[in-house]
């Protein structure tokens, strides 16, 4: 029987607690993306808040995570991984549980709701450019299919946002949102702990990492930057969106809306990630990515091109 001591010491030395922490990591971030545009809606009818002042909240949300991403490489490395994601998690964990509480606190609900999307965005952003360096650095084999398996997680806890968030406006009504903000902030709430607690090495050794300067003179990097942003950008539109699109243009009720459009997209897009993890000896990683982009090109030109019944 293993003592106190033992299983204290496991956790500091067993690499398999740090790539737990990590897939909870992905799910707060699915938190922190996905929640708040189930209530878009919501926060329009309740607070009178405009669709384009809506969409700014999306664009502040996705901005200032690409602005840290950016930052981080000149500051990460400094203070170090543990503090920069345990910080992240706390950032997220305050800005999920502000959207209940900063909008009653404002004169102008609005101005609430963009504090809380600036602090849940800052800790999203550092999880993003944390977390898959953190497992990277992992003892582990076939990094490949760990890494996919990992980013899988954030599918995962998309499906679970809107699933678990359906059931519970369904069960306790839509005017307790605040309720369920604050339940969603302890995710990342108690995550911050087991980052604090599991082991962690740096791929580059704290304080070694390159510059500000040098990424900036590298063409690599800004390829990558262009990647992240086309990527990134086509994601969130339809996380972000899918869901009141679904209820406003096809006059589908909150629930159906919710599983159609975010649910639906999440699931698929979890499941691919999950498949390549799980067969990646037999699939090259280059072919399944012209694979993956010709589906998604497939995706965008079907609703594009002329309309056709599907039967006749």
């Amino acid at each position: 029987m293993r003592s106190k001591g033992d299983s204290f010491m496991s956790i500091h030395e067993n690499y398999n607690h740090t790539l737990r922490a990590s897939y909870i990591g992905y799910i707060s971030q699915a938190i922190v993306n996905n929640f708040a545009p189930l209530l878009f809606l919501t926060f329009q009818k309740t607070y009178g808040i405009s669709l384009d002042k809506i969409t700014l909240l999306v664009t502040m949300n996705f901005a200032v995570q690409l602005l840290v991403d950016f930052l981080a490489a000149g500051f990460v490395d400094r203070i170090g991984y543990r503090r920069a994601i345990v910080l992240a998690h706390l950032l997220c964990a305050g800005g999920v549980a502000g959207l209940g509480i900063l909008p009653e606190l404002t004169a102008d609900p609005y101005l609430g709701f963009l504090g809380a999307v600036l602090l849940y965005a800052a800790g999203g952003g550092l999880i993003e450019v944390m977390i898959s360096p953190i497992v990277e650095a992992c003892p582990t084999e076939r990094k490949e299919a760990a890494m996919s398996l990992l980013h899988s997680f954030y599918c995962w806890g998309h499906v679970l946002v809107v699933v678990a968030s359906t059931v519970f406006f369904r069960v306790a009504g839509i005017g307790n949102w605040r309720i369920l903000a604050f339940i969603w902030a302890l995710v990342p709430f108690f995550n911050c702990f087991y980052f604090a607690r599991v082991p962690i090495r740096s791929m580059t050794g704290e304080g070694r990492g390159m510059s500000m300067r040098q990424l900036a003179g590298s063409g690599v990097f800004w390829l990558f930057v262009l990647l992240m942003v086309c990527s990134g950008a086509s994601e969130q539109a339809m996380s972000q969106w899918a869901s009141a699109f679904a209820e406003s243009a096809l006059q589908v009720g909150k629930t159906m809306g919710d599983l159609l459009g975010p649910c639906l997209f999440a699931l698929l897009m979890g499941t691919s990630r999950a498949v390549y993890a799980r067969f990646s000896r037999h699939m090259p990683l280059i072919p399944f990515r012209w694979e993956a982009a010709f589906c998604a090109l497939r995706g965008i030109c079907w609703p594009c091109g002329p309309r056709r019944p599907l039967w006749r």
